[in-house]
C-alpha cells in the first residue's frame, strides 16, 4: 500500500513524533510506502510529495514543528458566488490518484479533521489523527500536544507567583486554547492559581474583585489570574489586558499582564505526549491495514480507540462546570468568576 501523510493547521509539540510513528510501523511491520504531503493540504494542491523512509524519521521523537510544514488552506471552503476556489476538491483527488496514494493519514485538529471527514465523503481513504494544543477535538480525551502546553503555561506561572510575591502585586496571566479553557483550567491548577477564567463559564468582575480583596485581608497580599485567551472582554481588547485594567479598576492593586503567546506552541514534547503521539501513530497505521478508513485515532481512557471522522466534524469538546477539576478548585476556594 501506498499512505500519504499530511499536517495541517497550527503546529504544536508531537506532531514529529506522530510521523514517526506512522512511517515506522507502516514501513517496518507491515511493509507499506509512506509519502509526506508537504504544507498540509496545500501539498495536494501543488503536487508536493516527498518519499519517507526510515532515515527520514533520525530524530523526529523529541523534535519540535514538522518536518513535513503545515498551513492552514481549506481546500473545501467556499467564494461568496458558493463555488469553490479553483475546484481545488478535484485537483486534490487527481493528485491522490496520480501518486496513487492508498490512503490519506490528516494529522490536525479541528478544522483538519473536518476537511478528512468531507474527503471521506468523496470516496477517499481517509484516517485522521487529532492534535492540538487547546484539546477541544470531539471523540477524544486528550489531544497529544495538550500536556507539553500545559507543563510550559504551568512553569511560567510557577515563575510568576515570586515576582507577583516580591512585589505584592496581582498577576494576570493569558494562555492559548481559542474557545476553549483546557489549558487555562489545567495549568492554573497545576501552577496555584487563585482566579482562573474560562471562557465557558460567565465572570463577573466585581466577584474577582472581591477575591483579591478578600485574600488581602487573609494576609495574602498578591493573587495569580490565569486567563484563558478566548474570554469575552470589552472593546475587542485581549484577554489579559481587559482582566488586568478591570482589576485594577476594582481595587487599585497594582497589577501586570503576561501573555505567554505561541511559546506554548513550540519546542520539544513532553515524554506523555511523545507517547502518546507514538501510540496513535501506530493505531492510526493498524486502522488502515484493516480498511478501517473514515476514522479518527481517538484515546478513550488509557485505551487507544477510534471515532467515525463523520462523528466529529464541526464539534468542540469544551470544559463543563461538571469537571472534577472545577469542583474541586472551588471547593478549594479558588475563583473561577
Amino acid at each position: 500500500m501506498k499512505v500519504g501523510i499530511l499536517t495541517s493547521g497550527g503546529d504544536c509539540p508531537g506532531i514529529n513524533a506522530t510521523i514517526r510513528g506512522v512511517c515506522k510501523a507502516a514501513v517496518n511491520h507491515y511493509g507499506m510506502e509512506v509519502y509526506g504531503i508537504r504544507n498540509g493540504f496545500r501539498g495536494l494542491l501543488d503536487d508536493d510529495i516527498v518519499r519517507l523512509d526510515n532515515n527520514s524519521l533520525t530524530g523526529l521523537l523529541n523534535l519540535g514543528g514538522t518536518i513535513l510544514g503545515t498551513s492552514r488552506v481549506k481546500p473545501f471552503k467556499r467564494r461568496g458566488s458558493g463555488a469553490f476556489s479553483e475546484d481545488k476538491p478535484a485537483i486534490l483527488l487527481q493528485t491522490i490518484k496520480d501518486h496513487q496514494l492508498d490512503c490519506i493519514v490528516c494529522i490536525g485538529g479541528n478544522g483538519t479533521q473536518k476537511t478528512a471527514a468531507r474527503l471521506a465523503e468523496m470516496g477517499v481513504n481517509v484516517v485522521g489523527i487529532p492534535k492540538t494544543i487547546d484539546n477541544d477535538v470531539w471523540g477524544t480525551d486528550v489531544s497529544f500536544g495538550f500536556d507539553s502546553a500545559v507543563s510550559i503555561a504551568t512553569d511560567a506561572i510557577d515563575r510568576l507567583h515570586s515576582t507577583a510575591s516580591s512585589h505584592q502585586r496581582v498577576m494576570v496571566i493569558e494562555v492559548m486554547g481559542h474557545k476553549a479553557g483546557w489549558i487555562a483550567l489545567y495549568s492554573g491548577m497545576a501552577g496555584g492559581g487563585d482566579i482562573i477564567l474560562l471562557p465557558e463559564i460567565p465572570y463577573d468582575m466585581h466577584r474577582i474583585g472581591d477575591a483579591i480583596i478578600d485574600r488581602l485581608k487573609r494576609g495574602k497580599p498578591y493573587s495569580i489570574v490565569v486567563v484563558a485567551e478566548g474570554i469575552q472582554t470589552l472593546g475587542g481588547k485581549k484577554a489579559a489586558q481587559y482582566i488586568a485594567e478591570e482589576i485594577e479598576y476594582e481595587t487599585g492593586f497594582e497589577t501586570r499582564e503576561t501573555v505567554l503567546g505561541y511559546i506554548q506552541r513550540g519546542g520539544a514534547p513532553t515524554a506523555y505526549d511523545r507517547n502518546l503521539a507514538t501510540r496513535m501513530g501506530g493505531h492510526a497505521v493498524d486502522l488502515i491495514a484493516q480498511g478501517r478508513f473514515g476514522k479518527m485515532v481517538a484515546l478513550r481512557g488509557d485505551s487507544i480507540d477510534s471515532v467515525a471522522l463523520s462523528e466529529v466534524a464541526g464539534k468542540l469538546k469544551l470544559v463543563t462546570e461538571e469537571h472534577d477539576l472545577v469542583v474541586q478548585g472551588r471547593h478549594m476556594g479558588i475563583c473561577f468568576g
